[in-house]
C-alpha cells in the first residue's frame, strides 16, 4: 500500500467507499419495507451519494429507511471531503504523526498548491464544512421546523449537508405528501431557497478560495486561481439567472405561473444548482429544449477545482475561453488580468475538457443504441449530469436497464475523480523520461 502513487490510492480509497455503501444499503435494514435491495440499485445510490451527484433509482425518503438515508448522508459527507482529507483530519485530532507519504497524499486529496502547509489545511477544510453545515442547518430550521416540526429539524441539518455537498439528495417527500418535489414547494421562500444557494455557491467555490479569502485582511491581494474562480463563477451565475429567467418566462409548465418575486427566486437557484448540485426549483422535464441545451452546458463546466461540485471547473473554462481569445486576437500568448499562463496550463484545460466531452459524447451514444426508445437530448442531459456530479434529471434514471446504469455509476465515478487524474492513476510509470526527448518540429494545417 506504500507503495500505491496518491493520485491511485485516492480513486482507489473512492471505489472502497461506494463499495462499502452498497453493501450496506442493499441489506434489508436499509429499506423501508425490509427487503434486500438489488445490488446495481444500490451500488447506483452509493456511487451517486459518494461521488455527490445526486442521481437516485429510488426516492430518498420514500424508499430508504432511517438507517438507509443516514448511510446516504455519511456517504455523502465522506464522499465530498474525501477518506484521505478525513483520515488525516481524525489522525491529527488524535495527534498522531503524519508522515511525508500521509502529507504528499493529503495534498493530492485537497488540491493544495502548498506542500507546507497541507497539515494546517486539512483541519481548517474539515472545520469549517462542518461550521457551515450547522449554521446552513440552524438557518434553514427557521422555516422547515415552524411547518414540520421535529421532521423541519432532521431537513434542515440533511438539506443543508447535501447542498455545501453539492449533492443534490432530498427528503422534501417525507414533508409534502409523498411526492418527489425536490424544492418546487419552496421557491416563495426566501430562507430556503437563498440558504440552500449559498451552501451550494460556497461549496462549489473551493478550499483554496475559502482560504485566500480568509487570509485576504491580512494579505491585501487574492491569489490568480481565487480571481479566475470568483469571476466565472459570478459570470455564470449572473448570466444563468437571467437565462432561465428570460426563456421559461412565459412557460406555463415552469415559471409561467409564479409571480415574478418567485420567478426571480425560481431562476436564481436553477442557474446555482444546475452547475453543481442536483436540486431543482421547477419541472425540469417540461423546461424549453434550449434551456435543456444550456443546463447540459452548465453542468459540463461545473464548480471550482478543490470545491464539494464536479465537472471541468469553472477554471478549466475560464483558460479556454482566453485561450480563444488569444488566437482571435492573433497573440501567442494567453493571458489573464494581465498575467501570462504557462502552456502547460493551456493544454492540461484542452485535455481535461477533450477527455470529458469524449467521455459524456461516448456514454450518451451507447445507452441510446442500447435503449432506442430514449430521446437523445433527455440521455445526453443524464450523462452530462453524471460526469459533472450534478444530479440533475429530466426523469429517465429509473427507465434506465442494467448495462446503462453501470455506464451512469462509471460515469459519475470518472466525473468525481476526474477524467485527467484517473488516467494518470492507470499509467504506470515511464522508465524513461520523455520531457529529457527533443523531436523536429511538425507543420500541420488545421481549421
Amino acid at each position: 500500500m506504500l507503495n500505491i502513487a496518491p493520485s491511485k490510492l485516492l480513486v482507489l480509497s473512492f471505489a472502497v467507499l461506494i463499495l462499502t455503501g452498497a453493501i450496506l444499503l442493499s441489506m434489508p435494514f436499509s429499506s423501508r419495507t425490509g427487503e434486500w435491495t438489488p445490488f446495481i440499485n444500490a451500488l447506483f445510490t452509493s456511487t451517486s451519494a459518494s461521488c455527490i451527484t445526486g442521481l437516485i433509482t429510488y426516492d430518498t425518503y420514500t424508499y430508504w429507511s432511517t438507517a438507509g438515508q443516514i448511510i446516504i448522508l455519511a456517504l455523502i459527507q465522506v464522499g465530498a471531503l474525501g477518506i484521505i482529507t478525513l483520515a488525516t483530519f481524525f489522525s491529527l485530532l488524535l495527534k498522531k504523526k503524519v508522515g511525508l507519504k500521509g502529507m504528499l497524499i493529503a495534498q493530492e486529496s485537497i488540491n493544495s498548491f502548498r506542500y507546507d502547509e497541507v497539515l494546517k489545511l486539512v483541519r481548517r477544510i474539515v472545520t469549517t464544512t462542518l461550521l457551515v453545515e450547522f449554521i446552513g442547518a440552524i438557518v434553514l430550521s427557521l422555516s422547515f421546523v415552524p411547518k414540520f416540526g421535529a421532521f423541519g429539524l432532521y431537513m434542515s441539518i440533511f438539506h443543508s449537508i447535501s447542498a455545501f455537498c453539492n449533492a443534490g439528495f432530498d427528503i422534501t417527500s417525507g414533508a409534502v405528501n409523498g411526492k418527489f418535489l425536490s424544492i418546487t414547494p419552496f421557491n416563495n421562500d426566501p430562507i430556503v431557497i437563498y440558504t440552500i444557494s449559498g451552501l451550494i455557491i460556497f461549496g462549489g467555490l473551493g478550499f483554496t478560495v475559502w482560504r485566500d479569502l480568509y487570509e485576504f485582511r491580512k494579505n491585501k491581494a487574492l491569489l490568480f486561481h481565487t480571481k479566475l474562480v470568483l469571476v466565472i463563477t459570478s459570470i455564470l451565475l449572473i448570466f444563468g439567472t437571467l437565462f432561465f429567467f428570460a426563456n421559461e418566462y412565459n412557460n406555463s409548465k415552469t415559471l409561467g405561473p409564479m409571480s415574478l418575486f418567485e420567478k426571480i427566486n425560481a431562476a436564481f437557484f436553477q442557474s446555482t444548482a444546475a452547475r453543481t448540485a442536483g436540486f431543482n426549483s421547477i419541472n425540469l422535464a417540461d423546461m424549453k429544449e434550449i434551456s435543456k441545451v444550456f443546463s447540459v452546458f452548465l453542468m459540463f463546466v461545473g464548480a471550482a477545482p478543490g470545491s464539494t461540485g464536479g465537472g471541468i471547473k469553472v477554471t478549466t473554462f475560464g483558460v479556454i475561453m482566453f485561450a480563444v481569445f488569444s488566437q482571435i486576437k492573433g497573440s501567442g500568448d494567453v493571458v489573464l488580468f494581465k498575467r501570462k499562463l504557462h502552456q502547460y496550463t493551456v493544454n492540461k484545460a484542452l485535455s481535461i475538457t477533450g477527455l470529458s466531452a469524449t467521455l459524456v459524447i461516448l456514454i450518451t451514444t451507447v445507452i441510446v443504441t442500447l435503449q432506442s426508445d430514449l430521446h437523445v437530448l433527455d440521455i445526453l442531459y443524464e450523462a452530462t449530469s453524471a460526469f459533472g456530479t450534478v444530479g440533475l434529471t429530466l426523469g429517465q434514471t429509473p427507465s434506465l436497464n442494467t448495462v446503462s446504469k453501470i455506464l451512469i455509476i462509471m460515469t459519475m465515478f470518472l466525473g468525481r475523480v476526474g477524467p485527467l487524474s484517473f488516467a494518470v492513476a492507470l499509467t504506470l510509470k515511464s522508465s524513461k523520461r520523455t520531457s529529457d526527448i527533443v523531436y523536429p518540429e511538425a507543420k500541420i494545417l488545421v481549421g
